[in-house]
Formats: C-alpha cells, structure tokens, sequence
C-alpha cells in the first residue's frame, strides 16, 4: 500500500501532502501518523513554517474514512496527538500552518482546512459541513465557525450542510484568498517564506499570544503579558533578536536572526 503522506522538507518550511485515493479521506491510522509529523515539526528547531494540502485536485479530504467507519472504526479512536488531521489540536503548537484546499474540503476535511492559520484555496474548490446529514456532528467545526464568522452564518453551514465556493469563502473570512488551482502551492510557498523572513522567536510568539488568548478580554491578555504567561515571548525578549532587528534596521541590512 502506497505512503499516505508525502513529506518534503524545503529548508525552514515542511510540506505534507496527504494522498489516499480517492478523496484523501482519514482513518485513525492516517491522523496518528499525521500526528507524529505535525509533533516532529514542533519540535524541529530548523522547521519554521508547514503546508498542508492534498493530492490531486479534486479533494483536499473528505474527512473521516467511511470505509473505516463500516468496518467497525469509531467515530472516538484515537486519532493521535493532535486529534484528527494531526494538528488541530496539538498542545503548544506555536508555528504557523498553511492549509491549501486543492480541491472539495469535505466534513473534517473542512474542519481540519478551516484549522489552519492560513488558508488558501484553489478557485475551482468547494467546502461543506456534512457531518448532520450522516448522522454525525461536526464538532471542531462548532468549536471554531462561530469564532471566525457571524453566528448566524456559521449555524447555517454547519445545521444545513450547504456548499461554500472559493470566492464566498474568502468573502466571509474563512479562506485568505482563492488562486487558480496550478498556482495553489505557489502561492502557498510564497507565504510561507514571507514569514520565515521574520524572526523565529517574534513568529512563534505571535502564534503563542493568539492561541492562548482568542477568549480571553483584552484587559485579562494585558494581565497575562505582566504576569510572564506567554514562555515564547519571554525568551523572545530575552533573546539578542530584539536588538539585531533593530540594529539590522539601523544599518540598513537584512537581519542575522539567532532564534
């Protein structure tokens, strides 16, 4: 049986390409080993930055393996560190994701899509929550949707199942932008080594600032910054990066980054 995932490491940024035909749906097997690479790259100190995609371009994934489901595999197995899709779900993950949609992003498939920090699309894909129309409920999704979009729109995808072009889903805020399909990982790629520019430690502690404190009041994340909450943003500001932006800034050069 062929490899599920196909990893290609281009310098800092790690691509995983998920491909099991024919719609790259997800059993548990498949979402562990995603688990154990999205773990890998968390802790890779040379890894700054993933992409996500799937083979082809007709599915991105279409969820969970209802194959798997019917030869007895629960809808609760144990899907790995990061829960299902690998990531979504993976304590102290503090480096960005790209999701690229290829294709139809379908029941998990869009949850995990909609998971990442950034997602793109190709402009032919389309995405929808079909989770209720099973018998199922699509609750990452119901974790997320309502924090990304309107409520009242997020209860429609999510109750209705309806389908979501490229274009609406860039309109609403749930995809940065749509691309035509053979310029999808470009486009990817090129973001990705926009953000490897910037310094190692200042990017992860973006991502750790915005991860601990989407619920949180704005007076309570002040609280958190004075109480020293935020580990990554303490060793930012201990580290010589601080002064090397500046510095670099001064000199009028590229800065030297140390992580």
């Amino acid at each position: 049986m062929a490899a599920p995932l196909h990893i290609t490491r281009n310098g800092a940024i790690l691509e995983i390409v998920l491909d099991r035909p024919k719609a790259n749906a997800i059993d548990a097997r498949t979402s562990r080993e995603m688990g154990a690479v999205f773990a890998a790259f968390r802790d890779d100190p040379g890894l700054r930055v993933a992409i996500l995609t799937g083979a082809g371009d007709r599915f991105f994934s279409a969820g969970w393996d209802l194959k798997a489901a019917a030869q007895g595999e629960s809808a609760e197995a144990d899907y790995g560190i990061g829960g299902f899709g690998g990531f979504p779900a993976l304590p102290d993950l503090n480096k960005p994701v790209i999701t690229a949609i290829n294709g139809m992003a379908v029941a998990g498939g869009f949850e995990i899509a909609i998971a990442g920090d950034i997602v793109l699309a190709a402009d032919h894909a389309e995405m929808w929550f079909s989770e209720t129309h099973m018998g199922l409920v699509a609750d990452t999704g119901a974790f997320r949707l309502p924090r990304q979009i309107p409520r009242v729109l997020a209860m429609e995808l999510l109750l209705t199942g309806r389908r979501l072009k490229a274009e609406e889903a860039v309109r609403i805020g749930l995809v940065n932008r749509a691309v035509p399909g053979p310029r999808l990982m470009e486009a990817a790629r090129e973001i990705a080594a926009a953000i490897v520019r910037g310094a190692p430690l200042a990017v992860e502690a973006t991502k750790e600032i915005v991860r601990m404190t989407e619920a949180v009041p704005v007076a309570d994340c002040y609280a958190m910054m004075r109480e020293g909450r935020f580990p990554t943003y303490k060793r930012l500001m201990a580290s010589p990066d601080v002064e090397e932006g500046a510095r670099a800034f001064v000199e009028g050069r590229e800065p030297v980054w140390r992580g």
